[in-house]
């Protein structure tokens, strides 16, 4: 038997999970042990395949309209928000509903709110048709919220009032990409309005940093995720941006073929915050049996964070699945 040559695999910390993927989870995971299969999930609960199969095995049937789901049903709204149209229609149907909007993005549908309060024309950093963004523009009248997808766009908007201005951001963005179309917005109108706290969430942020820390040393990088799930892309462009090439998007282990790392000594490894640990793991495995592996960790925080689950699901309710 040929000896396998040696791999060093550098790890990202923080990885996977973040809390409002966790608690979204949870809620649709308690919604079945308390209520019973089936319980609706309007569009998948976070962006991950892998996560979203589980679910449906447990009894979650997961329906991109609400129009989808039977009355008196109970649905649950995904951790990306949806817009004020979707609460109402579920109100004027009878629907019983939980919702799983990460408690960020719920941050940022208020300072949309208020800013609206305050008359201010307002920007949204963000990419079109994204569910997130979808959920955020429909929290006000159609035409009251602009999308600023690009630094061109950024370049090129014309205010009703420039004095009158406000910007609010998508919160799984490219961390350095939102900086540059923040910094042409503010040259432009220097008194437009910023939120009190960056919307790009923490995790989010942490995990690009992750990866620029461990592409100091990679030659290749593997980002655990799905096309469809913002911040995994935004973890592959930021290692193609740290000269880690190739940095490859993959579903997980079934996507790792050994011959595409011939030449290379050093790979790196990162989950999205849609991917569950589980991945992480099959991974590391999948190259433990193609390559002699040395497993290191490069940690750049520590996340303590934790949302509470809403009310009706707080207290451990007993089985029924």
């Amino acid at each position: 038997m040929s000896k396998k040559r040696p791999l060093t695999l550098i790890l990202a910390a923080p990885r996977g999970f973040c809390a409002g993927v966790d608690r979204a989870v949870q809620i649709v995971e308690r919604a079945l042990e308390k209520y019973g299969a089936p319980v609706y999930v309007r569009h998948e609960i976070v962006h991950n395949r892998f996560v979203v199969a589980r679910l449906e095995a447990r009894g979650a049937i997961f329906v991109e309209e609400l129009s989808q789901v039977p009355n008196d049903a109970l649905v649950i709204f995904s951790a990306h928000g949806v817009p004020k149209s979707v609460y109402a229609e579920a109100k004027s149907r009878h629907l019983i509903w939980l919702d799983a909007t990460c408690p960020l993005v719920s941050k940022v549908h208020i300072e949309a709110s208020n800013h609206a309060k305050q008359g201010r024309e307002i920007l949204l950093i963000g990419h079109a048709e994204h569910p997130e963004v979808i959920g955020t523009m429909g929290q006000l009248p159609q035409g009251a919220i602009t999308l600023i997808e690009t630094i061109e766009d950024a370049q090129t908007f014309q205010p009703k009032n420039p004095a009158k201005l406000a910007y609010i951001t998508q919160t799984t963005l490219s961390v350095d990409d939102t900086a540059d179309i923040i910094n042409m917005l503010k040259t432009r109108f220097p008194n437009i309005h910023a939120p009190h706290k960056e919307d790009i969430c923490y995790a989010t942020t942490n995990r690009q940093k992750a990866v620029k820390a461990i592409t100091e040393q990679a030659e290749a990088l593997y980002v655990i995720g799905a096309a469809n799930s913002s911040n995994s892309m935004r973890l592959v462009e930021v290692g193609e941006r740290a000269g880690c090439k190739p940095s490859r998007l993959i579903t997980g282990a079934q996507d790792i073929d050994p011959d595409e790392l011939d030449g290379i000594n050093i790979i790196g490894l990162t989950a999205g915050a849609s991917a569950p640990e589980t991945l992480v793991e099959n991974v590391i495995e999948r190259l433990a049996d193609c390559f002699e592996l040395s497993v290191e960790e490069k940690t750049v925080a520590q996340e303590t964070v934790e949302f509470k689950l809403p009310l009706e699901l707080q207290n451990e309710p007993a089985s029924t699945v």
